[in-house]
Parts: C-alpha cells; sequence; structure tokens
C-alpha cells in the first residue's frame, strides 16, 4: 500500500472535460505525488537519452488496478525512435494497423510530392529571374534619374529661350528640346523591350512551375485529407463506462488537427479504461529539445493541448468512478439575458463557460447561438457579429439580417467599435495606466494558444487603467484597440505586458484556484446599422 500525505494530494492542475452525456464537467487532477512520479521518469529519460533527443510530451497516470492494486502507466506522444509500441510503455491506441498499408502508400506519395515541390521551389530560373530584376531595376532607376536630370535643365532652358528669342529661331530650339525627350522616351521604351525579352522566358517557366506546385499542393491536401479520414475513422476510443468511438464520431464536423489520438492523455486513458483500472492521477510533461515555436521547454508540466487532447476529455473520462462531477446544468438551464434586442439585432449578456458559437467537438455544441436558434427557430435569421471567449463573460452582438451584419462587420474592420472590459488580475500591479503594443501570433500546432512574436506577430495593442485593488488582486478596465484572440489574456500574462495572469487564466499561467476567469466584456459602442445613432450598451460585473 501507498501512503500518501496530504501535501502529495495537493492538486496542481485538473484534467477536465465535459461529459457529452450528462452535462457535467468530469475532472481528474493532477497532484503533487504524480509530479513527483514523473520527475523520476524524466531521470530515467536523461539517462536512456542523449541530450539532443527529440523534444516530445511524455505522461504518467497513476492508477489503481481491479484489485486494488496501485501503479503508474506511462506513455508518449507520437513516435519515440521512430517506434509507435515500445515495451513498458502504454501502446498506441488501436486502429493505425488497419490503415497500415494505405498509410504507407499515401506516405510515399506524400513523399514524393515533397521532393517535387522542393525541386520546383529550386529550379535556377527563380534565381535568374530575382538576380536580373534587381539589375535591370538598378539600371531603369540610374536612367530615369538621368532622364529626369536632363528634363529640369530642358525646362530651365525652355524658360531661358522663352525670354530671350522670337520666331523661327524659338521654334527650331523648341523643337531641339522635344526632340531631345522624344530621344530619352525611346531610350526608355528600347530598354524596357530588350529587358522583357530577358525577362519574360524565365517568368513564364516560374509562372508554370508555379502552376505544377498549386495542383501538387493541392494533391498534397487531398492526400492528407482522406488519409487523416481513415486515421480518424480506424482510431476507436474506450471510456470507463465501456462505451466505444471513433474519433471521427466525437468530432462533429470540420478537420480535425493532425496527431489526434496519439497524444499522452489520451493513450493512457484509453488504456486504463480497457484495463478496467481506476486513473487516480495524471501528469504530462515536455521532454528534449524546446518546442519550435519555444513555448514547451524540457522538464516542464503542461495540461492537455487544446486542438488534440481537450476536445477528447469530457467522452474519455465518462463512467470514471468517484469521479469529481461538477454539474453544469447551473449555466445550461439559465435562460440567456437579452439586453438589446430590435429588428436589426440582439444583444446577449453572455455567462462565462458558454461559447459564442458552436464548436467543433460532441461536447461544445451548445453556445449562445444554438440557444438563440432553439428560442426563435431555425429558420429566423441570426448572425454573430463577434465573439467573446468561452471562459469570458459580457455583452455579446448578434444581427438579424445580411445588412445589419455587413454594417456592425464593417465597423469592426474598422475599428469603429468602442469596447471596454473589465478584469482582475491574479496579483497586484502598481501601473496605474498605460498602452500595451505586443504584436500576437498564433502558433497552427498549438491552437489557440498565442504568443507575444515581433517577426510573425500582428499588431496588437491594448489601453489599460487601474481601477483599484481587490484584496490580493488588482481591477483592471481593458480598451483592446485591436481585436486579436486571447489579446488581453495575452497582453496582461506576458512579461513584457502586465506580466500577471487573469485571474482564473490557467492557459496563460495563473495558478490560483478559482471558478472562472475573471475578464468582462462590460460596454459596447457601435453605429445602429439603420439609423446611425451611436448604440452604448453595458452590463454589471459579476464579480
Amino acid at each position: 500500500m501507498i501512503l500518501v500525505s496530504e501535501e502529495d494530494q495537493a492538486v496542481t492542475y485538473w484534467y477536465e472535460g465535459i461529459c457529452p452525456y450528462s452535462g457535467e464537467l468530469l475532472r481528474l487532477p493532477r497532484t503533487l505525488q504524480v509530479e513527483a512520479i514523473a520527475q523520476n521518469m524524466m531521470q530515467e529519460l536523461k539517462r536512456s537519452y542523449p541530450e539532443n533527443a527529440e523534444g516530445k510530451m511524455y505522461g504518467v497516470l497513476l492508477a489503481k488496478s481491479p484489485t486494488g492494486e496501485r501503479l503508474v502507466l506511462k506513455a508518449f506522444s507520437g513516435l519515440l525512435n521512430g517506434q509507435s509500441d515500445l515495451e513498458g510503455w502504454v501502446p498506441p491506441i488501436a486502429g493505425r494497423e488497419k490503415v497500415a498499408i494505405e498509410e504507407s502508400i499515401t506516405l510515399s506519395k506524400l513523399a514524393t510530392i515533397k521532393q517535387e515541390l522542393i525541386e520546383l521551389s529550386e529550379i535556377p530560373e527563380r534565381l535568374q529571374y530575382k538576380s536580373l530584376s534587381q539589375e535591370y531595376e538598378a539600371q531603369f532607376q540610374a536612367l530615369s534619374d538621368r532622364h529626369q536630370v536632363s528634363k529640369q535643365a530642358r525646362h530651365a532652358t525652355r524658360l531661358q529661350l522663352l525670354a530671350s528669342l522670337t520666331g523661327k529661331e524659338l521654334e527650331i530650339a523648341l523643337k531641339n528640346l522635344d526632340r531631345e525627350s522624344q530621344q530619352e522616351k525611346m531610350a526608355r521604351r528600347d530598354f524596357k523591350r530588350d529587358r522583357d525579352q530577358v525577362l519574360l522566358p524565365l517568368k513564364e517557366i516560374i509562372t508554370l512551375a508555379d502552376s505544377k506546385m498549386l495542383i501538387l499542393k493541392q494533391q498534397r491536401r487531398e492526400l492528407s485529407r482522406t488519409l487523416q479520414a481513415q486515421l480518424h475513422n480506424a482510431y476507436v476510443l474506450t471510456n470507463f463506462a465501456g462505451e466505444t468511438r471513433s474519433l471521427r464520431e466525437l468530432i462533429t464536423e470540420g478537420a480535425m488537427p493532425t496527431g489526434i489520438g496519439d497524444c499522452c492523455a489520451p493513450k493512457l486513458l484509453h488504456y486504463a479504461a480497457t484495463h478496467n483500472f481506476i486513473p487516480l492521477a495524471m501528469a504530462e510533461f515536455w521532454w528534449g529539445n524546446p518546442s519550435p515555436d519555444g513555448y514547451k521547454i524540457q522538464g516542464e508540466f503542461y495540461g492537455a493541448c487544446v486542438e488534440r487532447c481537450q476536445p477528447l476529455m469530457g467522452f474519455l473520462l465518462s463512467g470514471r468512478k468517484n469521479s469529481p462531477a461538477i454539474p453544469l446544468t447551473k449555466v445550461a438551464s439559465q435562460p440567456l439575458s437579452i439586453i438589446y434586442e430590435d429588428d436589426c439585432l440582439i444583444a446577449i449578456a453572455k455567462p462565462p463557460e458558454l461559447l459564442s458559437i458552436p464548436g467543433r467537438y460532441l461536447d461544445t455544441q451548445d453556445s449562445v447561438l444554438s440557444r438563440l436558434r432553439q428560442s426563435f427557430g431555425a429558420d429566423v435569421p441570426i448572425y454573430p457579429v463577434h465573439r467573446l471567449d468561452r471562459q469570458t463573460s459580457g455583452i455579446l452582438l448578434f444581427a438579424r439580417d445580411l445588412e445589419s451584419l455587413r454594417c456592425l462587420s464593417e465597423q469592426f474592420q474598422k475599428r469603429e467599435i468602442h469596447k471596454i472590459y473589465e478584469a482582475l488580475l491574479s496579483s497586484k500591479i502598481e501601473r496605474e495606466q498605460g498602452i500595451i503594443d505586443l504584436p500576437l501570433w498564433g502558433n497552427p500546432e498549438n491552437r489557440p494558444y498565442q504568443q507575444v512574436d515581433l517577426p510573425r506577430g500582428k499588431p496588437s495593442v491594448t489601453e489599460f487603467r487601474l481601477l483599484g485593488q481587490v484584496g490580493n488582486y488588482s481591477r483592471i478596465e481593458f480598451i483592446p484597440l485591436t481585436g486579436r484572440t486571447h489579446q488581453l489574456r495575452v497582453h496582461s500574462a506576458d512579461p513584457q505586458g502586465l506580466g500577471i495572469p487573469i485571474l482564473g487564466d490557467r492557459l496563460y499561467g495563473c495558478q490560483t484556484a478559482t471558478t472562472r476567469l475573471h475578464l468582462h466584456a462590460r460596454d459596447l459602442t457601435f453605429r445602429h446599422p439603420r439609423s446611425q445613432e451611436y448604440v452604448h450598451l453595458q452590463i454589471p460585473v459579476p464579480f
């Protein structure tokens, strides 16, 4: 028997998901005890694998067998040393072997396409065209500069001739100046002709290569999509109620991210469910070289990845014995509060933990838009004008016709709509006010996580003002001048911004235990799409 102290049982993170059947929030903890087990595994990895090992996620699951014995399962994401099934590790989820031949054929085709794309992108004509274009551009600019000087000199000469000559003599002199101008025009025309005779054949070759590349990319996209569909239909997950679903059945619409089903958490939970183990705690960490975006570093613990693991959690945890389930009926049963309504618009006071629009997954269909369509009827047009994060509460605007949608969307694009948010930061801040100007970039491999990235990021600007201190927290007013995904959350958490996460924002580093993200869309001001008069909406802050 393993004796566990209260300190070891302290929870540092919750793996959680909404049960697609009961609507309850199901949770599995990461505790200090399982973190200690994971740290021992890190030491094993350090001894077993080279210093510059490929970086990847690893996971451990502390579980109890049907006989009451405690055991530790371990898994890695994707492949380890080129293999998916290694002794001592949880095996991959069954299914891939069913499409192994198709996968091998497709991967071979994809490799061939990749090589063809590389060859087409590196044809010598591209470099020749770039080099010659630069040379011709410099030569033409020098020629134009000389002609500009000549033009100015002719203008001055023309003024002198008009002041000093008359009659036939003036006519002849002016014709000579015009002849010089015509000769320069001819010189520029001849230059362009000679340039085009050299560059156009190269351009035609490049254009043909680009057309071939476009076709190859379309073929690659279609092959990848077909292979992913085969894999997702073949991958079958089992939960603790003994139910099985393919990945495709768990995804309601849209494309699934590459690698879904190969992560540690689904592997561990699926294996535990199929062997009647009771999961007690789980931890995932990164080991090896940092991730390409630099976000994941060796030895750090991370939660369920938002794109690949989180959408499966609700199903995988369903039926788990002694699972601390948190009913979500208080959110689901609350009627939507309409704060403004006319023939053009509907404004809703969105509660936290409710999506603005339906998601792609089985447990993300409940949303403000879904409920509005249920209330008004599926045939009544309702269009979302903007969105709020699932965890964010506040004013959410919908249009009731396409013309109103166009007008309001245009106001958002032109930044003519004034928004004010209120938030509690997870610790105190002394700065009274200021502007945060940090470009944001969303890593496609780690959606929806956003990060400050100077070369790749899009301009993102936020004004802030300290409203006061609430215990150990700071109450802040945010005015976003741009509308990037998670802009306020990143500008608050990033060290180059305020350096303090919003209270309850686990995605961006808040470790304080709380029931919600303390971010609220408080004020919204816009021009009415029909009357063009300004409308100002405001709702109280619920925290």
